[in-house]
């Protein structure tokens, strides 16, 4: 009997999948608040369109921001309506759609390369740059899992010529294009094309242009497109021209990086199958020169034309080649069963190598803490993660040694789960403090009413963004001429108040507070002696 013959029980299969999905997603989604300038910003704009019942135009303070398409919007404004608002609510979309991906990827492995459908889910949902973007309130996730299970099906009509997978795979390539617009399609033509150009199958070249497909696609995807184009005529130049071919094209977004960018993100957004990964991909490529087989030469363009197509991009950000991460997960777990199915273990360097992975990866979580404030390790912690580090690691070998990759997938699982279960617990709260404005309007909330305006200079755009989400109101930046008229706060540098002054044209300006972890400090810009609450400090 192979490998391949011994089937655990589909509903301990879909139990083990659901609950590591549930674990890696959506456990400590509020841990510490959205971070950066996309979470916080995206969160508010889906606030606001809720809040005016507008789901055509996406707004932030009440000025269209015609950015990004619509889908992750709709999807935190429906989480928004059950939960309410909250950064818990605003992240849950990306879990549920990293859910969808990894459950629709099983699903595929189980039809067609069985065996391994358990490995692709757990391989796929605790690859870094899927639990990354799981937790993140972005659109990159939505993107990857509708691009995702689009490619599947598509791959799944490739195979059985039916038309029911073709007419889901242009259903989803549609919300795919609600997620974050023509790059959609664009990928999916990249691939496909190619795929079946060096196939020589012109037959299924045709037979892809679907014309009830096509249908299917415009009919889900274009009623937005029209609609926010008609409410708001700037849409097509800024969307298209300047978020998409001049994003792509020219460094206006200030994102440049060298050609060679995605190589060590990709591999940093598969840890900790990197080694598994990459393995997999290179035989790919040797199976699909030597054998010309459909599965691995489809995946393997898959994985590497995304990553290949946004090197070109003089705007490079980490979550542009998520949608090629699926294909390398895929590969991984393919490659791990027909080992196991041949009875061909890998050679003594890979598990070890796989395991010296796996073992960093717990290693750097735990010093997470000293990474995030800037503190140096102490010996005591050194030598307490390296002897963790060590068990772990012979742990992980002699499993794998013993057992061989039947055990690969727990033995990685278990300092995945420890090195989550440990950033969330324990490091939290310092990424809280450093890198989100959660607790800094809490400590602003102590010191003026919920209602007072704020204003920033000379701090991290990230700041305004933070705070507009969790003070639910504009905040203006002084570089863009934001100055109230009348009393306000402005979030600086220690030490700001005469420049602030010199901005304000004389006004009373009044020190009323800090937050330390970020530098900042709160002045109360004033034409009237200051109110009591803002005399404490």
């Amino acid at each position: 009997m192979t490998a391949r013959s011994k089937s655990e029980p589909l509903w301990l299969e879909l139990a083990t999948a659901a609950a590591f999905c549930a674990f890696l997603f959506y456990y400590g989604l509020a841990a510490f608040g959205l971070v950066g300038a996309d979470e916080p910003r995206y969160a508010q704009i889906a606030r606001e369109m809720l809040g005016r019942h507008d789901w055509v135009t996406p707004v932030l303070n009440g000025v269209p921001w015609l950015e990004k398409p619509v889908l992750y919007y709709w999807s935190a404004m429906v989480s928004y309506s059950i939960f309410g608002v909250s950064d818990w609510a605003a992240r849950f979309p990306s879990a549920v759609f990293a859910t969808v991906m990894v459950f629709s990827a099983y699903v595929f492995m189980r039809r067609f390369r069985p065996g391994s459908q358990l490995d692709t889910a757990l391989i796929l949902a605790s690859i870094a740059g899927t639990i990354g973007f799981a937790h993140a309130a972005s659109t990159d996730m939505p993107l990857a899992a509708t691009l995702t299970v689009a490619l599947l099906a598509w791959y799944a009509w490739y195979e059985t010529r039916s038309k029911l997978p073709l007419a889901a795979a242009y259903i989803f390539l549609a919300l795919a294009t609600l997620a974050k617009g023509p790059v959609a399609p664009f990928l999916a033509v990249i691939i496909v094309i190619p795929f079946l150009l060096l196939r020589r199958d012109h037959t299924a070249l045709r037979q892809t242009f679907w014309i009830p497909g096509l249908l299917l696609y415009l009919a889900v995807a274009l009623p937005w497109y029209i609609a926010v184009q008609r409410a708001n005529p700037q849409f097509f130049h800024f969307f298209i021209l300047e978020q998409n071919l001049a994003r792509f094209g020219t460094n206006k977004y200030y994102h440049p990086h060298s050609f060679w960018y995605f190589i060590p993100v990709t591999l940093l957004g598969l840890v900790p199958w990197v080694v598994f990964a990459v393995e997999a991909f290179v035989g790919a490529v040797r199976e699909s020169i030597a054998r010309r087989s459909s599965f691995e030469l489809f995946f393997g363009l898959w994985a590497i034309l995304p990553i290949i197509f946004f090197s070109f991009s003089q705007s490079k950000l980490p979550g542009y080649i998520l949608p090629a991460l699926p294909a390398f997960a895929i590969l991984a777990a393919e490659h791990i069963w027909r080992r196991i199915d041949e009875q061909n273990e890998p050679p003594l360097w890979l598990t070890l190598l796989h395991s010296i992975v796996a073992t960093a990866l717990l290693s750097a979580s735990l010093l997470t803490i000293f990474f995030v404030m800037k503190i140096p390790v102490s010996a005591h912690a050194i030598v307490t993660v390296g002897t963790v580090g060590a068990a772990v690691f012979l742990g992980m070998l002699v499993a794998m040694y013993a057992k061989g990759l039947r055990t690969a997938r727990f033995a990685t699982m278990v300092p995945l789960v420890i090195a989550l279960a440990f950033v969330i617990k324990v490091a939290s709260p310092a990424i809280d403090l450093k890198d989100s404005e959660r607790p800094v309007a809490q400590r602003l909330d102590q010191l003026v009413k919920p209602s007072m305006p704020v204003a920033t200079t000379d701090v991290p755009r990230t700041v305004g963004f933070g705070l507009c989400f969790y003070r639910n109101q504009p905040v203006l930046d002084y570089a863009d001429g934001g100055v109230h008229a009348g009393d306000y706060i402005v979030i600086s540098r220690p030490g700001a108040e005469k420049a602030i002054v010199a901005m304000t044209n004389g006004r009373q300006v009044l020190a009323i507070g800090s937050f330390p972890p970020q530098d900042l400090e709160f002045y109360l810009v004033t034409t009237a002696q200051p109110p009591a609450a803002a005399e404490k400090r």
